[in-house]
């Protein structure tokens, strides 16, 4: 691929979002939508890319942080054009490429981008996308003959009927060589009505000059942009619902489908099977044979082959689950190691802990993990029984094959083999409980009897 640039405008206020966060910002499967473009880009190993910010400057500047990424300030803001201009300074020096496009249209793929550069290659000066939406709507339309040379684009204000029935529709990016790019952005000029410097006036420019400007189309999905929280929801469930198939394309069962949610980074294995209404946060890798049951949230969590998880479990950041561990219902894990073949399950908090291999966990146990201002370790040895109802006050070690019986609260450590046992000694008081329901019956008859 020919060397090239990207330069990403997201200097716009985003008002429609309504919100303090910058529009670019606004996450898709859990990761900022620039971060999506910045991560496709990615993959062709652009020699730079540029963003062009203006409000909220800091967020953007702070989200891209330790990329190979520089920023540049539109301010004030005069349009499309006037904002890629903002890049030149940036991309002093590079000769190649040069595609502009937009951090609101967050789901353009790299492959896209490789064909719409690559139509340079034949002569064109300049080369745009265009897409054939179901409703073309109020989009600028792209006439182009039957080779893709485009002879006209026009806004759809300015359009005649003729033209309003095309249904190529021009996404707005854009790519041309940096040796033409510039003098074309030089030469757009502000004669409309909102006085602004409009992109699409690149290619109608290089028309103008006798230029040979090229058509590359895609899929109307990949160049929807985002301006509102409704568009936000409408591209997270388009993203959703490809994740998905790509899932089980690559053999995993989904029992519902349009139920389960995935992050941006969620790996799954061959041969798992997820129960519906399963949500994957962040950072979660799961591998072959393992069984999510209804209703869990992971994230950042790691499980190994022949795991089963819930239903209404919830593994938290640092959870690891060994080979054929199990963690049921409600039950709570956090930063903690379940080893191979151990067992929660059920009503049980493992924070900050190692539970070792094949070890039981009973219900309602909890780890004891944090005194308000430092956390601390609880270490479960292998094939120790913890029983029902206890609790395990961190830092504390329970030594392989011992035994916690049910309603201890363990503060020492238990040595290996042993059984510790932590209860109060438990008084009997035959008949009291007769002598005080026929007490109460009496006293509840008399207050009966004297009500006015």
């Amino acid at each position: 691929m020919t060397e090239f640039a990207a330069i990403i405008l997201a200097a716009g206020k985003g008002t429609r979002m309504k919100s303090d966060l910058h529009k670019v910002l606004h996450p898709i499967a859990g990761k900022a939508m620039l971060l999506h473009l910045l991560d496709s880009f990615a993959e062709l190993n652009p020699q730079r890319t540029v963003v062009v910010v203006g409000d909220r400057r800091e967020q953007v500047d702070a989200a891209i942080e330790g990329r190979d990424v520089v920023s540049a300030l539109q301010d004030p803001q005069h349009g499309t054009a006037h904002a890629a201009l903002q890049a030149r300074d940036a991309l002093s020096g590079f000769t190649g490429n040069v595609l502009v496009t937009f951090g609101d249209v967050p789901m353009v793929r790299a492959e896209t981008v490789r064909k719409l550069t690559s139509a340079l290659d034949d002569g064109a000066k300049v080369a745009v996308l265009g897409f054939r939406p179901n409703d073309p709507l109020a989009y600028g339309r792209i006439v182009a003959d039957e080779d893709g040379t485009v002879t006209k684009m026009v806004e759809f204000k300015d359009a005649n009927a003729e033209e309003r029935a095309v249904n190529l529709c021009n996404s707005g990016l854009i790519v041309a060589h940096s040796d033409d790019m510039w003098p074309l952005l030089d030469a757009v000029d502000n004669n409309n009505a909102q006085g602004e410097y409009y992109l699409p006036d690149v290619a109608t420019g290089a028309i103008a000059r006798g230029d040979r400007v090229v058509v590359v189309e895609c899929d109307a999905d990949e160049v929807a942009g985002i301006n509102s929280r409704s568009e936000l929801a409408g591209a997270e469930q388009r993203w959703q619902a490809a994740r998905r198939e790509t899932a089980m394309a690559d053999g995993a069962t989904l029992k519902a489908p349009d139920t389960v949610f995935f992050s941006h980074d969620t790996v799954l294995g061959r041969d798992v099977t997820v129960e519906p209404h399963v949500v994957f946060g962040p950072g979660v890798t799961v591998a072959d044979g393992v069984h999510i049951k209804a209703y869990t949230h992971l994230e950042g969590a790691s499980l190994s082959s022949g795991v089963q998880v819930g239903p209404f479990a919830r593994l938290r950041p640092g959870a690891v689950l060994e080979e054929n561990s199990f963690v049921g219902n409600f039950v709570e894990i956090k930063k903690a190691t379940l080893g191979k073949g151990a067992k929660a399950s059920h009503l049980s908090y493992i924070g900050d802990a190692t539970v070792g291999a094949d070890a039981n966990i009973g219900a309602g146990t909890i780890t004891c993990n944090y005194d308000g201002y430092f956390k601390y370790q609880t270490v479960i040895g292998e094939r120790a029984f913890i029983g029902s109802n206890s609790a395990l006050i961190a830092p504390v070690t329970i030594g392989a094959d011992a035994i916690v019986a049910a309603g201890s609260a363990v503060s020492r450590d238990v040595g290996a083999g042993d059984l510790r046992m932590v209860r109060s000694e438990q008084a009997v008081k035959q008949g009291w409980a007769d002598r005080f329901h026929d007490a109460m019956k009496k006293k509840k008859a008399a207050a009966k009897k004297n009500a006015p």
